[in-house]
């Protein structure tokens, strides 16, 4: 800018300047035109891209299964459970769940492999680790770490998984090493490295690095209590102490980790586990509790847990690191995925040649101080933006009391994500309702109660499944009024964050997607400002 005292500058600067303006021009269009297209420097990807998706790839296949999830992943067919948490090698995840290709005729599960460079479209690779080939029984949830120190001998870069076997009802753990970057696995010949000490329950073992002390971790899932072992190996284990809760049903699917708050620097281990408060009032999924770790024993922050999730169906969960970020950014935030069902009904749901469910959408994971107390907050993570097709939006719209109306936007695809702003003055509630009358799910926000909540009574197989299926979920917000939703629809499930992350609702839930999404006013007028539906892309994982 030229400073008012210096005025008779002004024309010199400005004849300056469009000189100026006038040669960058050129230049440009001389390399436009001169430079052929094929020498033209394109931008380096990022190494978890993917390829923006064409208009093509939001069309269901022909074929396609009724319930078939577009987006979620699934096998090709028979049955699927708990997910196995991932390791990140050359420059893919490698997430493992259990399966059963004998379903439902024949018992037994084994790992499968899917494979991502961006935690969202999960390509199937087939069985990692095979059940009943050691005589020890089928292969139950454990963990896979890559053993970058050669701790347990195999070689630096191993990947050593921890599983439960399970043998006429005994459960032991057994350990398999993988050195082709974990797409099979072989038996280590001094299975199991932990035989069982007269436990009914005795599994799912949790391997981390404790850094501090330079020695392994394991979490293991004994009945209403976790029990807590050390190794320097990853074979020979030394029981440390255990952590006992009555209240909360079978834990399973244990988990341990620290993060830190960046902006108040507040650190702390937590200590998660699959639990049931339903004999509480509350949910069944992941819960977690804050504390501290000595190396030998967890003490927590209360007695009571907090939930990642409130809905029904966000269980045997796994969270992970991405060792990409770095020492500080590995305590900053996470990562984590569930299984999309619950075993009060799992095996009722519907599906078609696959049975089981789904798994979650991976949500990203970071810890903040909420009034005091350390909490884990979630959202959907950024990449499946990639996913993503052209957004239709509606910026603000108000319905009168008592009324229903068709969203100014509707869903033309069979999975989408729906952003809305919704605003329920003077404790009035506002339902949005996804599908049609025979078949519909209710997602809402009750002001008076402060509650976001997610209700599944009228669904496609809502009559047809236990009592407990149909209970309606929360989740407590502090609004004054006001909450921004964030929702995820597919064929088989719903999955609700609000804004900021602080709660979150995930169920199987059976609707045609698009018959629709219509909003109701209850006890009062109710706005939707910022409203958006955006398709997301088809991910067929069993595509070649």
């Amino acid at each position: 800018m030229t400073d008012a005292t210096t005025g008779r500058r002004l024309g010199r600067a400005r004849l300056g300047i469009l000189v100026s303006l006038v040669a960058a021009l050129v230049a440009v269009i001389l390399v436009i035109v001169l430079v052929p297209r094929s020498e033209q420097v394109a931008p380096e990807p990022s190494p978890t891209s993917t390829p923006a998706p064409t208009p093509d790839a939001f069309a269901t296949p022909e074929g396609w299964e009724r319930f078939r999830p577009v987006f979620h992943l699934t096998p090709e067919q028979h049955w699927i459970n708990d997910p196995q948490r991932p390791v990140f090698v050359d420059g893919e995840w490698r997430l493992y769940y259990l399966y059963n290709a004998d379903y439902p005729e024949g018992n037994g599960t084994e790992w499968h492999l899917a494979t991502s460079t961006d935690m969202v479209t999960w390509k199937n690779r087939g069985v990692a680790i095979e059940k009943y080939r050691n005589g020890l029984g089928d292969i139950l949830t454990g963990s896979a770490v890559v053993d970058e120190r050669d701790t347990a001998g195999f070689g630096a870069g191993a990947i050593v998984a921890l599983a439960t076997q399970q043998d006429d009802g005994v459960q032991r753990q057994s350990l398999f090493v993988s050195t082709d970057g974990g797409t099979t696995f072989q038996d280590y010949e001094g299975n199991p490295v932990m035989d069982n000490p007269g436990a009914t329950d005795w599994r799912d073992p949790k391997i981390v690095w404790d850094d501090a002390r330079g020695r392994w971790v394991m979490v293991l899932a004994e009945g209403e209590r976790l029990g807590f072992y050390t190794s320097q190996n990853l074979r020979e284990w030394t029981y440390a102490s255990d952590f006992v809760r009555t209240d909360y049903g079978l834990l399973e699917c244990p988990d341990l980790f620290e993060m830190v708050d960046p902006t108040t620097g507040r650190r702390t281990w937590v200590l998660g586990a699959s639990a049931d408060a339903s004999s509480l009032g509350g949910t069944t999924g992941f819960a977690y509790w804050t504390g501290a770790w000595d190396g030998e024993r967890f003490t927590a922050d209360t007695d009571e847990p907090q939930w990642l999730d409130g809905g029904a169906d966000f269980y045997a969960a796994v969270t992970w690191d991405d060792p990409r970020d770095g020492d500080d950014g590995r305590l900053e935030r996470r990562y984590a995925l569930g299984w999309i069902n619950n075993w009060a009904y799992a095996r009722d749901l519907p599906g078609g040649a696959w049975q089981g469910g789904s798994l979650s959408t991976t949500r990203e994971i970071v810890l903040r101080e909420i009034d005091g107390r350390l909490s884990l907050l979630s959202q959907p993570i950024a990449t499946l933006e990639a996913r993503e097709g052209e957004s239709a939006t509606a910026q603000s719209f108000a319905v009168a009391p008592g009324d229903i109306v068709d969203l100014p936007v509707q869903p033309r695809t069979g999975g989408y994500r729906l952003r809305a702003r919704l605003e329920a003055p003077d404790a009035s509630e506002v339902r949005l309702r996804f599908g049609s009358g025979d078949a519909e799910v209710t997602v809402g926000y009750d002001a008076g109660a402060g509650v976001v909540f997610l209700d599944r009574r009228h669904d496609a197989v809502a009559d047809a499944m236990p009592e407990t299926y149909r209970e309606v979920r929360t989740a407590p917000v502090e609004a004054d009024g006001t909450v921004t939703l964030d929702i995820l629809v597919d064929a088989s499930s719903i999955e609700v964050f609000t804004g900021d992350g602080r709660a979150s609702l995930t169920s199987a839930a059976y609707v045609d997607t698009r018959a629709g999404v219509t909003a109701e006013a209850v006890g009062g007028a109710i706005g939707i400002r910022d409203l958006s539906l955006t398709p997301l892309a088809v991910n067929d994982p069993n595509a070649p």
